[in-house]
């Protein structure tokens, strides 16, 4: 099992946790945050629908806890910040296998959220995103990064927004890639996804006391961001 490029060569800085439902904006955020200060940004959902799409491939049950333990522990995941277009792009190897178009499929989604929930599979997940991190200089979204993988990030956001508009967002981002799909399907998705990241027995989706709260419904992403950086100020250097 193995981590980013960047693995004992983050310079020291912050760690900036970014939580919240899917769709709420957080990845988007995150890599307009990761420019920002010259950070790594780290897409935890996309190493879950990564290991979700390779099970799927490998015939692997969504409830085949030890299975997919042992899939995670015997694979090598890498993520790879780069910047195309002027935007920062992440792409996760697994194996060297690059799984980046393959995994934002509704299907994929599904099965991510629920192996998400299992508990051996989460807590392995979580032991590699801490050797990720490294010295910090990330930013890091997910569902409990503020809460279970770095309860002391220097920097806490949840991110919300109304599940209507997050099923509107994430229509709209899968139709631009030519999926077809049903707005009621992304919407019904979403509360699934929703019940499963708020109700598993282990580090489910909650607000933290020590988190910023911002809801991003009807909210332009720059006047967002502009929020973000306020709050982080000019310290985004550890001492």
């Amino acid at each position: 099992m193995c981590c980013s490029e960047r693995k004992g060569k983050l310079k020291k800085g912050l760690i900036i946790a970014i939580d919240g439902p899917s769709a709420a904006g957080k990845s988007t955020l995150g890599k307009l945050l990761a420019r920002e200060y010259n950070y790594t940004y780290i897409d935890t959902g996309a190493m879950y629908r990564a290991l979700a799409w390779k099970a799927m491939q490998l015939h692997i049950s969504e409830d085949d806890e030890n299975s997919l333990v042992n899939l995670l522990r015997q694979s090598d995941i890498a993520l790879k910040n780069v910047q195309k277009d002027g935007e920062l792009e992440i792409i996760i190897l697994w194996n060297g296998e690059d799984l980046t178009p393959f995994i934002r499929t509704p299907e994929v989604s599904m099965a991510a959220s629920k192996i998400s929930a299992l508990p051996q599979v989460r807590i392995t997940m979580v032991e590699l995103q801490r050797i990720i991190v490294g010295q910090g200089a990330v930013v890091m979204d997910g569902r409990d990064i503020g809460s279970f993988v770095f309860p002391n990030a220097d920097k806490k956001f949840f991110l919300d927004a109304s599940v209507e508009e997050r099923s509107r967002r994430r229509f709209k981002e899968l139709k631009e890639k030519g999926m077809q799909v049903e707005y009621n399907e992304v919407l019904d998705d979403l509360k699934k996804r929703d019940k499963n990241d708020t109700t598993r027995s282990l580090a489910p989706l909650i607000k933290t006391d020590d988190a910023i709260v911002i809801d991003s419904t009807n909210k332009e992403i720059n006047d967002i961001l502009s929020s973000m950086k306020t709050e982080i100020g000019g310290f985004n250097k550890k001492k």
